[in-house]
C-alpha cells in the first residue's frame, strides 16, 4: 500500500511539474507581484503641483510645500511622445511618499499609428519601466480631448479614434502587468467651443478617476461656472471619482476670495482634490502668474484653503 502511494505521489508531482513547464513555454516566465494602484478614494484629501523644472529637480516641490503648508500628494508633469518613464524622479518622489502623475502628450504621434500597434515597443517598455517602479502612478493621455486646440483635440480626431487608441493603451499596459496605474481620463472644463463630453468616454472599464482641468480668469469666475457644469455632465454617465486635475486662480481674479471658493467649491462637490498649476506665465488673460508663491495674499489664501478645507492624505 505504502509503495504505490509513493508511486501516486511521485506521478502527480511529476504531472505537476510537466503543466508548470507547459505553461512556462505558452505564457513565458511568471511576473514577480508589484503594487497595485488602489489609490484610496478620498475625497477632499489630494493636493497636487505642477512646477517649473520638475522633473529633475525636487527643490521647487519643497519651495511649494512652504508655501502651501503641506507637502503635495501628486506631482504633476508632461511627458512628450516617445520619453521613457522617468523612474530616477519617480523614485525621488517616493522617498517623499509623493506620487508621479504623468500626462502623456501625444503631439508627435500618427494617432492611427497607435492603434496599428507601430508605437507598441515603445508603449510596452513604458509599461514595463513602470511596473518594474512598483508603486502607485497616475496616468493621463491625450488630455483636454473636447477642447479644440491639441491636435488630439475637438475638430480634428474624431471622439470615436480618440476612445479607440485609449482603449488600446490601457490595454496594453494591463497586458504588461502594469496593474500599479490609475487612469485618470482628463477634460477640460466645459465652456464656448469645446464639445459635448460624453463623446469621449471610454467606459468605466478603462477609467479608473475623471480629471478636470480650469482656471479662474476673472473675478466673475466661480466654482460652479468653471467646475460645475462639468462635473454634473460626467456624473450623468459614470460615478468614477473626479480630481481637479490642473487648476489656478490668477491675480486679475481675486485670489484671496477666489482661492478660498476653490478650495471650498472642491469640498461641495465632493472631488478628490485638486493639482494646482504653479507656474509664471505672463501672456494676456489665460496666461497669467499662477504661482502662490508669487503673492503673499495668494499663499495666505492657499494655506487656509489647505487647513480648512483639505483632509489629511491617507497613507498611498
Amino acid at each position: 500500500m505504502k509503495s504505490r502511494l509513493v508511486m501516486y505521489t511521485a506521478l502527480m508531482i511529476a504531472a505537476a511539474a510537466l503543466a508548470t513547464a507547459i505553461s512556462h513555454v505558452a505564457t513565458g516566465p511568471s511576473r514577480p507581484p508589484v503594487a497595485r494602484a488602489a489609490l484610496p478614494v478620498t475625497l477632499a484629501s489630494y493636493l497636487g503641483v505642477f512646477e517649473n523644472g520638475t522633473p529633475p529637480a525636487y527643490q521647487p516641490l519643497a519651495q511649494f510645500a512652504r508655501a502651501a503648508g503641506r507637502e503635495p500628494d501628486l506631482v504633476g508633469y508632461f511627458s512628450g511622445w516617445a520619453e521613457p518613464f522617468d523612474r530616477s524622479f519617480a523614485n525621488t518622489m517616493h522617498s517623499h511618499n509623493m506620487i508621479p502623475f504623468v500626462q502623456i502628450d501625444p503631439t508627435f504621434a500618427s494617432m492611427t499609428s497607435i492603434t496599428a500597434g507601430d508605437y507598441d515597443t515603445y508603449l510596452r517598455s513604458y509599461a514595463q519601466s513602470v511596473r518594474a517602479y512598483g508603486h502607485p502612478v497616475v496616468i493621463g493621455f491625450g488630455h483636454e480631448m473636447n477642447a479644440p486646440w491639441y491636435p488630439w483635440g475637438y475638430g480634428h480626431l474624431s471622439p470615436a479614434v480618440f476612445v479607440q487608441i485609449w482603449r488600446y493603451i490601457v490595454t496594453l499596459f494591463r497586458a504588461q502587468g502594469a496593474d500599479n496605474v490609475t487612469w485618470l481620463w482628463t477634460l477640460n472644463a466645459d465652456r464656448s467651443g469645446t464639445g459635448p463630453v460624453a463623446d469621449w468616454w471610454p467606459g468605466a472599464k478603462y477609467v479608473t478617476w475623471v480629471g478636470i482641468d480650469g482656471y479662474y480668469y476673472r473675478p466673475s469666475d466661480t466654482f460652479a461656472s468653471v467646475f460645475g457644469r462639468t462635473i454634473d455632465q460626467v456624473r450623468k454617465f459614470t460615478h468614477k471619482p473626479v480630481l481637479l486635475s490642473e487648476t489656478a486662480v490668477g491675480p486679475a481674479a481675486g485670489q484671496f476670495v477666489k482661492i478660498q471658493d476653490l478650495f471650498r467649491g472642491m469640498q461641495k462637490y465632493k472631488t478628490l482634490g485638486l493639482v494646482w498649476f504653479d507656474k509664471d506665465q505672463h501672456n494676456g488673460i489665460f496666461h497669467q502668474d499662477w504661482r502662490i508663491e508669487g503673492s503673499q495674499t495668494a499663499e495666505d489664501a492657499f494655506r487656509l484653503g489647505v487647513r480648512d478645507e483639505l483632509a489629511p492624505a491617507e497613507s498611498h
